[in-house]
């Protein structure tokens, strides 16, 4: 895991501390905001954020990501493949790759995902950030409409995800590579570079956004349903309860992100994991489906209509504990530093 793996142990050890300042001294006072952070600074604080929330629970991801292959598997299984796995719930696939692959295969892919994580976020949030204050703007009395929140939330994923999508497609082949081996096949890919330089051989600079379409469709949704519900529900409840605008407050409206974020992006990220982790020619084209629609066809036709929902558990799973510790740490960095609420 590498640098990966030392940039997420320290952004950890920071984001305990202050989610512990936090609950202790309750936010009751808000510190003088400051608006004279340029964007590279806000950059910083969204990815160190993502970085601890990634890591946290990055297993889950791992997880999602062989039960949304695992049908897919069955339906193209070849003659010569020397092992098939069988078909898994969420507990027995987590406890299969440990007992199979070994423990820190849980954190398999993790370096590419927190690069990913540190420009999908940063972009993202930054993103966001100017279209409500600059581009859409608030009220007059300082409410931020549905609509506008909507249209931010997704304008600013759809902007972030196509920056992170090479990133994506590493991670997503890395997080495969322990199935290939227990079914008998090479590997692809042997480390982040080894997938960097080998997409590029075989697609050039175009491979490294394959699927980069379904990818951005999830992403747009995910942050609809994640950007927009945290921004909606917060202020909802600063404006009609008794709520502080603290850890509380935070933890409340993460809640309910993770949930709609995970119900509206998981049909889009079983179409964008199977399209990115399909074997392709030398032209860089798949070998099993041609387009989203050809993809989304398929899978409904050979598996029915709920293997869109495959790894909605594990999904939800990780996307809670996600945004909590995203934005609980977010929050507390953004107060530390001067900067106002989000």
């Amino acid at each position: 895991m590498g640098a990966g793996k030392v940039l997420s142990q320290h952004c950890i050890r920071v984001a305990a501390g202050l989610i512990a300042m936090s609950l202790e001294t309750g936010e009751s006072e808000q510190r003088p905001a400051r608006d004279v952070y340029s964007l590279p600074i806000k950059f910083m604080l969204t990815a160190c954020a993502a970085a601890v929330a990634e890591t946290v629970t990055f297993p889950f991801d791992l997880t999602k990501t062989r039960l949304q292959i695992q049908g897919e598997s069955a339906a193209h299984h070849s003659r010569g493949s020397k092992r098939v796995t069988p078909n898994r719930g969420m507990i027995q696939t987590a406890a299969g790759i440990v007992k199979e692959e070994g423990l820190f295969k849980l954190w398999n892919g993790v370096t590419p995902a927190i690069c990913r994580h540190i420009v999908y976020s940063g972009v993202r949030m930054v993103a966001y950030e100017q279209l409500r204050d600059s581009v859409l703007h608030k009220d007059e009395d300082g409410y931020f409409p549905l609509w506008k929140a909507v249209v931010g939330g997704m304008l600013s994923g759809t902007i972030g995800q196509f920056f992170a999508s090479p990133t994506d497609l590493v991670k997503i082949q890395m997080q495969m590579e322990g199935r290939r081996r227990l079914e008998g096949k090479p590997p692809r890919v042997h480390g982040v570079f080894h997938a960097f330089k080998k997409i590029l051989s075989e697609g050039g600079i175009r491979g490294l956004w394959a699927g980069w379409v379904p990818n951005v469709q999830r992403a747009a949704l995910v942050s609809l349903g994640d950007l927009t519900t945290y921004d909606t529900v917060k202020h909802f409840l600063l404006r009609h309860t008794s709520l502080k605008d603290n850890s509380l407050c935070h933890g409340l409206s993460s809640i309910c992100s993770g949930f709609v974020a995970a119900t509206m992006g998981t049909p889009a990220d079983v179409i964008k994991t199977r399209i990115m982790n399909q074997t392709r020619d030398k032209q860089g084209r798949g070998l099993l489906y041609t387009s989203t629609m050809d993809c989304l066809m398929q899978t409904v036709k050979k598996e029915g209509l709920m293997s869109l929902y495959k790894g909605f558990l594990p999904t939800w799973a990780r996307m809670a504990p996600w945004s909590l510790t995203f934005w609980l740490t977010f929050e507390q960095i953004r107060k530390i530093t001067g900067l106002h609420s989000f």
